[in-house]
């Protein structure tokens, strides 16, 4: 891949094999031929609204043929693509589309109606007519343009988009290539929605190679009994993962249920990413299947850092290590990861610190947003010798042999199925409901390494928990969090309290909350 453009690999293996299948789909096979030739009617199109480098692109579609079909037409017409998901509530799709400033939307027709109110322009992908020739395509967009803004959760109560340039998506394929070894018999799952950047991994890691990208239904991604089927059936080698949707897969929570069986599976790595990984709850695979066929692999990293920051082989010693203890490795080969103190002074091996990363994988900052750019991608300190870097709030401890252990948060962010969730924006969304004096979100540890999200609501009026009127806030606030967040946002429990427990220092004190 000597190019630096996603699009310009991508048709460069078009040209190579086009009669190759690129997606596999519910509705049949997509060859690499006739997906660069959808992608290049598309382009054509935006192009004449006036798509070209440095113009964002709305995305509202749901997974499957169209959405690869647009994020290609958008880069090819020079633009870069922003994920709206059109399962977000209204609000949410409104303030994404102001937010980040997009004038023109493409969209399916069975997504469009979520558009209605918002009075941008719309490009329907599903309007392609094999009959239109398309025009000269505009010039090609370089490796420092944008390739794509996603969103993530925010502290302040609004989601920040990131802006990803094609540099970097195309560097971490070719910085990583000496360990995975990615071609085109490989066979990719698209488990994650557009919207969460683990996605970027999945597609491109496909669609540069020459592989095959398998569109699952989300029907599927969500039933381990129906997902291993199609894994075994698809042939898929390359299984991008959060710990938790693994190990729902794996294990059998319920009494009575039986783990699906996963002998046969034609699996050759299984890539971990997206929260963290405590590798004992990786047990009962290991024991079936060992640790290197497939290979297990943990890999730390950020939206803000290009998806993936480290690389950790997992091995069955660290499973049954017993420690909990959750191992990330190496920087990627053009990223350094610096532990720091408060003060910012680096830190010894053995001595805990935040994370702070340089490196070619670095985000250009957050879109309209130039102080949290600042506050959040800083000059490096006197003793450190970069020119940049990125503060992720992550904490650390670096051992002798110069791998990481990740040891948790700074402040109180937390993931949960890979998504990045500020509790502020929760706490922030709930406040504004007039009989709530205070909110406090917090994670709740509720076994075998799941964690849901709590909302503890104090009302303006002493109320009892449990009583009805207590009943009738939690439903109300429920009811006010549906039509204002996306699903993964939300909490899964709320719970009314009559004060919040304190810590010396006059904090809530969030680990004594439900206690």
């Amino acid at each position: 891949m000597p190019t630096d453009c996603i699009h310009i690999a991508f048709r460069e293996r078009a040209r190579e094999a086009p009669h190759r299948i690129a997606l596999s789909t519910p509705d049949g096979p997509v060859s690499y031929g006739e997906l660069d030739a959808r992608s290049d009617r598309l382009a054509a199109r935006l192009a004449t609204r006036g798509v070209r480098p440095g113009v964002l692109v709305g995305l509202c579609t749901r997974r499957g043929t169209e959405a690869i079909v647009a994020m290609l037409g958008v880069l090819k017409a020079g633009g870069a693509y922003v994920p709206v998901d059109p399962g977000y509530p209204a609000s949410r799709i409104a303030y994404l589309l102001d937010d980040s400033g997009v004038s023109l939307v493409v969209a399916t027709r069975n997504t469009g109606p979520v558009l209605a109110d918002s009075h941008l322009a719309v490009v329907w992908v599903d309007d392609d007519n094999d009959d239109d020739a398309a025009a000269p395509l505009p010039a090609h967009a370089d490796g420092d343009d944008l390739a794509y803004v996603i969103y993530t959760s925010g502290s302040t109560g609004s989601p920040k988009g990131v802006a990803v340039p094609h540099r970097n998506v195309m560097r971490l394929f070719t910085g990583t290539q000496p360990w995975f070894r990615f071609d085109h018999s490989d066979t990719w799952s698209l488990f994650h929605s557009i919207s969460f950047d683990f996605s970027v991994w999945e597609i491109w890691g496909a669609l540069l190679h020459g592989g095959r990208l398998v569109l699952l239904p989300e029907t599927v991604a969500r039933s381990p009994e129906r997902l291993v089927g199609l894994l075994r059936s698809e042939g898929v080698t390359v299984l991008n993962l959060t710990p938790s949707a693994f190990h729902q897969l794996i294990s059998s929570p319920d009494a009575g249920r039986v783990p699906p069986d996963t002998a046969g599976l034609a699996l050759r790595l299984i890539v971990f990413g997206g929260e963290r990984l405590d590798p004992r709850l990786l047990a009962p695979w290991v024991r079936r299947h060992g640790d290197r066929v497939p290979e297990l692999v943990n890999m730390y990293g950020i939206t803000e850092t290009t998806v993936h920051c480290t690389y950790r082989p997992i091995t069955a010693a660290d499973v049954t290590d017993g420690s909990g203890s959750s191992p990330i490795g190496v920087p990627l080969p053009d990223l350094r990861v610096h532990l720091l103190d408060e003060q910012g002074v680096p830190l010894p091996p053995g001595v805990p610190g935040e994370m702070y990363v340089a490196g070619a994988g670095l985000a250009r900052g957050y879109v309209n947003r130039p102080r949290l750019t600042s506050e959040r991608f800083v000059a490096a300190p006197a003793g450190v010798a970069e020119e940049r870097l990125y503060r992720t709030g992550d904490r650390a401890v670096r051992r002798l042999d110069g791998e990481l252990l990740y040891l948790g948060r700074t402040d109180d962010q937390v993931k949960i199925r890979g998504y990045r969730i500020e509790p502020g924006e929760i706490e922030e969304c709930l406040g504004q409901l007039p009989g709530i004096a205070r909110v406090v979100a917090a994670p709740r540890n509720i076994g075998d390494g799941e964690v849901s999200l709590v909302a503890y609501l104090l009302p303006v009026h002493r109320t009892e928990p449990g009583g009805p009127e207590a009943a009738r806030l939690t439903a109300e606030a429920e009811l006010h969090v549906r039509g204002s967040l996306p699903r993964h946002v939300r909490p899964s429990h709320y719970q009314v309290v009559s004060e919040f427990p304190m810590t010396h220092q006059g904090k809530v004190n969030r680990d004594a909350l439900g206690k």
